[in-house]
Order: C-alpha cells, then structure tokens, then sequence
C-alpha cells in the first residue's frame, strides 16, 4: 500500500521486529507470541448457515497483477463491466456471464526490458483506477495519468483526457461530468462529453502516504472527498467552489509512519450524513451540509465504511470487523477470526455482510451479530476487489482475473 515499497519494507521490518529474522540461527526464536501477532489467522470450524452457489464464471483478461491495485467491476442494467491490470475491459452479460464486448485501452510497454525477458521481473501492468461509470459510458484511469471514456454499449473509445497524475480509485459522474481523483491529491471534474477539464481542486499531500486514494461521492450537486491529509472536502459539483471542509484525524507522531492519516475509504453518505475514516485515526459522522461532526470513534482503515440493519461496519487495519451503531457509534459486535487475513472493501445485502480475504476465499457474516455463516474458495490468487451486489447476486473479481456471479441462500 506505501508509495515507497522500499520503505514499507524497512517500515515492516521495525514493526515486526526480531520475528522477521527468527529463522536465523543466531536469533532468539523462543519469542513466539510476537511472532505469531504476524501471522493470519486460521481458519476455524463453525456451522455453514448458508449455501453459496456459482452461477457463472468469465475470466477477464490477465488479472490484477502484482501492484496491490483494486479493480472494482460495475453493475449497469442486464451487463457487469470489469478490467484487468494490463488494458482489457470487458462487459459480460450478468445473467449468463456471456461475454458481450471486450477492448484493450493500450498496450503494455515493450523493449528490450520486456515482460517476456526473464531478466527483467517488472510487471507492466498500468491500468490502475476503475471501473467507473455513468453518462452511457464506463471509465479506466491508468498509471500513466490517464482517464479513458469507453461507450457502454459497445466499448468504443469516447475519449481520454490527462488528468495529470496516477489514477487509483473509481470515478464518479453527476450533472454531466466525471470526476475522478489522483495520487497527487487533485480532484478533477471532466467534462462527459469531451474528456475536456471543468475544474480542478489541489489537496496538498503529506510526506508519507498510503498507496491509494477514496473515490469521490456526489449526491445534490455536491461532490464529497477524502484525501491523504485526513480531511474531507465538500465542493460545488459545478464549478469546484470549496463549501466545507473537515478534518478526520489531525497527524500526530515523531514520525512520518506515525503521522500517515489518509482517508482511502469512499465516503459514505446517508440520510444527510456523511461517514468517513482514516488509517490510524477516527471514523466519523458528520453533517453533510456544513461538515458538523456529530460522533468519532477511534479507528484505523483504509477500506470503505458500509451501512446495513442500522450499523456500520469497520473493517480495520488488521482485518478485525466491528458493528457500531449508525446513530451513537456504540459498538454492537466484534469479529476477529479473520484478523491479518488482508480483507476485501465488505458489501452488506439482506441479512449477510460478505468480505473475501487474500487466500481467496469469501467469508459470509451475520449482520446482526457477527457469526460466520459461510465461506467458499473462490480465487487462489486473492480476492482485493470491491465485490458488487444486483438483485441479491455477488458479483466477485478475483486477482487472478476471474469474475464470478455468487448466490447466497440460507440452507
């Protein structure tokens, strides 16, 4: 997730401390318990409460690739469109998984370092941010700093414009434009049309951050944003004008890893009221029409918040899950058998809260107390992806790049 995997490593290896290097002899291995506080948790015995049924699977490209990106597929009418890591976009029937159109928005970059010399390890994935839609049209950003606009129906090029940096979230449309945010901390508002800039607003971005960034929210002509500062910003839709802002957590520490707050979780808004949350700092409600904070809680996440049966649900750091109450922040269940397991954004739907983990496997939750009613292997590589829901269907993109209709029934 850190912009500099050289310094996650060394970041790492002082969280970790000695357990990194028990397996030499000369190191003391006896400490097991600040060893095992690394590992994922295993996977316990429970009673499957519910049956979960593939209806269909398409495989969409070469996958997600090495780079820790998240591809979010979409849901528009009868089609489910998903990219992978290296230009293909694909729009699948959803009912069938039948493939209706695919396209690949560039090509992955050649020469004498190419991916087919065994010298030169590199991935060469680029596209990075997706899938957005809306305006007739779905959209990829890549990570050469560039939004592509392909027609929904057919997946012919619209048009792409330089927004200026590494695209790494989804974009988002409303009153005839696309925004999309970038890893320097701009939010852009595109034309729909054209590709062509309407506006732009600077956020200024720490030292240190996480290598990511929210996708923003619109809803009646405002757009809301989370940024690496750890504040969220409300802005005029149509011209970029500043309405409010509010901070989410203040960087405290000696450090630079110390002070990382970014807010890389999609803000949640909710009957006028707005939710977001930090890596190592608060999750929060406040009024969305003046940025009022009306409750915080200690939290620490870099995944979005989600709302159902009146709660909203936290995946933390360390992939420990808790329930607070939408209203008071009261907490009203805790789930930590899936702790270091490097959890999916969570999706809630009827009764069920649905994460996947990086073994691949989906796990279903109870959302009115926690309990684990089902899990199924879906993708040896991992499940990263935001999982989408239609009509009660989990619609789940793997790392590998196999997208997947799941149904979930009690049994």
């Amino acid at each position: 997730m850190l912009r500099n995997l050289s310094f996650l490593f060394t970041a790492m290896l002082l969280l970790g401390g000695c357990s990194w290097f028990s397996w030499l002899p000369w190191v003391d291995g006896d400490d097991k318990e600040k060893e095992d506080l690394l590992e994922p948790a295993e996977l316990t015995k429970y009673d499957a409460e519910v049956e979960i049924k593939r209806l269909w699977k398409a495989s969409i490209g070469d996958g997600l690739g090495k780079k820790w990106m998240r591809m979010d597929p979409v849901v528009v009418a009868d089609r489910v469109y998903a990219a992978d890591g290296y230009g293909r976009v694909q729009a699948q029937d959803r009912f069938t998984g039948k493939r209706v159109w695919q396209i690949d928005v560039g090509e992955v970059e050649g020469g004498f370092l190419s991916s087919m010399n065994f010298i030169d390890r590199r991935d060469p994935s680029f596209v990075s941010g997706g899938v957005g839609s809306g305006l007739g049209a779905v959209y990829v950003g890549t990570t050469f700093g560039t939004l592509v606009a392909l027609a929904a129906a057919d997946g012919s090029e619209i048009w792409r414009a330089p927004v200026g940096s590494e695209v790494l979230s989804s974009p988002t449309t409303g009153e005839g434009l696309v925004f999309v945010q970038t890893i320097n901390g701009q939010l852009l508002a595109l034309e729909g049309e054209t590709g062509a800039m309407r506006w732009t607003f600077d956020n200024q971005v720490p030292v240190l951050t996480l290598r990511g960034t929210s996708s923003p929210v619109y809803a009646d002509g405002i757009v809301y944003a989370g940024f690496a500062n750890g504040k969220i910003s409300a802005l005029r839709a149509n011209n970029g004008e500043p309405i409010w802002e509010q901070r989410v957590q203040v960087p405290e520490g000696r450090s630079e890893l110390d002070r990382i707050v970014d807010v890389d979780g999609k803000p949640l808004l909710i009957n006028r009221i707005l939710y977001a949350a930090s890596f190592q700092g608060k999750a929060s409600a406040m009024r969305a029409s003046d940025g009022t904070v009306l409750w915080e809680k200690e939290a620490s996440t870099y995944l979005d918040l989600v709302e159902g049966y009146g709660h909203i649900y936290i995946v933390d750091d360390i992939d420990v899950i808790t329930a607070i109450d939408q209203q008071t922040a009261e907490v009203i269940w805790v789930q930590d058998s899936l702790k270091r397991r490097q959890l999916s954004q969570p999706v809630a739907f009827s009764n069920y809260l649905v994460v996947g983990d990086d073994d691949g496997y989906l796990h279903v939750l109870a959302q009115s107390d926690g309990r684990l009613l089902g899990r199924k292997k879906l993708d040896g590589d991992g499940l990263r992806s935001r999982m989408k829901v239609e009509d009660s269907i989990v619609f789940v993109l793997g790392n590998s790049g196999s997208l997947q209709a799941i149904d979930i029934s009690v049994k």
